[in-house]
């Protein structure tokens, strides 16, 4: 962004103000307080103290890298900003609080869970190639340009002076911070006791130098036992808009809840059967898992980068290099209490609104962890060449994301339900984990059309409604029909599948294009569930002092 815009930005911050609608002016205007819109929009991020008990379990020496991985995040987070934006130093310019509140929230002046339209005067739509390309670059240029490295998850495009296009890698491009996060590194490999993790941090510092990420994936996929965590990198291309080619910079800390791991290992052993299982022609189910996959569940202490950018994340399904998922599989961290504070004040609170109160009772946290849960674990199963033997990201271009969302979505809740049927998962029922996925949709459709899993979601939630997985009652609340749901559920896994196996662009085109948005009833309940005060997502307080290590 242009120093002169930014030297305008005070002055040109948003400040237009609302009041909270009241019944009875008299006995309410003094009480409410009048609040910003941009105050507001700050408020639907609901405040969460990022802390956890598993810090007490860790040796004198695990929690010494703690600040070192704290430090090494807050990188992350700076990189970030240049790619997502261009220069932090945005927030210096900006005087209203609440805007530069919720500039922090965004990472920029566009507002992520609104189809990233900009918030602050003076700036116009985001460039969909964010920084990672020139902003006048166009999508003709972009196809012209002929270097066999444009498509790199780990380059940024550049001009020459004569303005021609170039690529410059990440570790020349961001030379100065990644400098400073390999000596970090080389800190945390030296006090490392676990040799998992201190292979991983290895592998780690040498990927951050070379942009070779595939040692590091598969250091990372062999770290079993650490119980500390540290994801961190450049890792998903959700910002990237232009070609979703890009990596962004982020950061996790996480620390390892060893008894409930424990008890998710058995599942494991059952994902090539799963895989089978899967709905649809056995031809779209040829991928077989890896055998070194793992789920664990984990308490998230710090996020840094994209993870933190708008909508925070719940659950990790990593390494996303097909390469190491074929040779080992994936593995899946459940952040549990992130993922606990989203059920508390956020899909909770909105079932209590729009579920008929005779089936309110099946929306139960179990039954949103397996689904979340078993989200993860469909990212690694289905299907990930085509037919006719490309890989399925290429042949689905810029609709890949949405489709592999909607995939694990609905394939997730596909298997959450084989389990419980077979009686491997117990304490919930298929209601549960069906009705409590409808009540979790309408949560995630809020994220906006520019976010890949809320394109998902509002597919999902089309097809399910379409083919009669719930109807309105005579009040307008949800009544859920558990046989069309399940019937539902399996014709939608089924038609994903056949998409990516098939390659067909058009198609996935198409059918997000008119099944992806939000028609006038859905865009009821949602202003009925925002009218009510419900959040929107989360934000927190965190780092060492919040752990109390400071």
């Amino acid at each position: 962004m242009k120093k002169t815009n930014l030297l305008l930005m005070a002055a040109l911050v948003c400040c237009s103000s609302m009041c909270f609608s009241c019944k009875s002016k008299k006995t309410n205007e003094s009480k409410i307080e009048q609040k910003t819109a941009l105050q507001l929009k700050v408020e639907e991020f609901a405040m969460v103290e990022l802390s956890s008990p598993l810090v007490n379990n860790l040796t004198d020496s695990e929690k010494a890298l703690l600040p070192i991985f704290v430090e090494i995040a807050e990188i992350m987070d700076q990189l970030f900003w240049k790619q997502t934006f261009g220069d932090k130093t945005i927030l210096d310019t900006i005087t209203d609080s609440w805007a530069k509140e919720f500039a922090t929230i965004n990472y920029g002046p566009w507002e992520r869970l609104n189809d990233n339209q900009p918030f602050i005067n003076g700036f116009g739509a985001k460039s969909l190639g964010a920084q990672y390309y020139p902003v006048d670059i166009t999508k003709e240029e972009y196809n012209a340009f002929e270097d066999p490295n444009k498509n790199s998850l780990y380059t940024v495009l550049r001009r020459n002076e004569d303005g021609s296009l170039k690529t410059v890698w990440y570790r020349d491009e961001y030379k100065e911070e990644i400098t400073k996060v390999c000596e970090l590194l080389e800190k945390a490999i030296a006090i490392t006791e676990d040799n998992g993790l201190k292979n991983y941090l290895i592998e780690r510092k040498k990927a951050f130098e070379t942009d070779d990420y595939f040692a590091s994936d598969m250091a990372w996929m062999d770290m079993k036992e650490s119980r500390i965590d540290f994801v961190v990198g450049p890792i998903e291309n959700y910002d990237d808009k232009l070609n979703e080619a890009k990596a962004s910079y982020e950061g996790f800390i996480l620390l390892k809840d060893e008894k409930r791991s424990a008890d998710l290992a058995k599942f494991v052993t059952l994902l090539p059967q799963l895989q089978t299982e899967l709905p649809g022609d056995a031809k779209y189910k040829s991928f077989v898992p890896g055998t070194s996959s793992d789920l664990n569940v984990y308490d998230a202490v710090y996020y840094a980068g994209d993870c933190n950018a708008g909508s925070k994340t719940i659950a990790i399904n990593l390494p996303n290099d097909d390469r190491v998922q074929q040779a080992k599989g994936a593995r899946r961290l459940q952040l549990r209490n992130s993922m606990f504070a989203k059920f508390d004040k956020i899909l909770l609170p909105i079932s209590q609104l729009i579920i008929e109160p005779s089936q309110q009772q099946y929306v139960k946290f179990d039954a949103f962890f397996w689904n979340v849960t078993f989200h993860e674990v469909a990212h690694g199963l289905g299907i990930k060449t085509t037919l006719d033997g490309k890989s399925v990201d290429d042949a689905l271009d810029t609709e890949k994301t949405s489709w592999e969302e909607a995939k694990a979505d609905i394939l997730g809740l596909f298997l959450t339900c084989n389990l419980i049927e077979k009686g491997e998962i117990t304490g919930i029922t298929a209601e549960d984990a069906i009705t409590t996925y409808i009540a979790g949709i309408l949560r995630s459709v809020r994220f906006g059309a520019a976010s890949s899993h809320g394109k998902a979601n509002m597919m999902c939630y089309n097809y399910m409604e379409k083919e009669g997985a719930f109807t309105r009652n005579a009040d307008g609340l949800y009544h859920i029909d558990f046989e069309k749901a399940k019937a539902a559920m399996n014709s939608w896994g089924a038609l994903i599948l056949k998409v990516q196996g098939d390659g067909d662009f058009s198609f996935a085109q198409q059918f997000r294009a008119e099944n992806g948005g939000i028609g006038t009833a859905l865009q009821a309940d949602l202003a009925k569930i925002n009218s009510a005060g419900i959040p929107r997502d989360i934000r927190f307080t965190q780092g060492l002092g919040t752990l109390g290590l400071k």
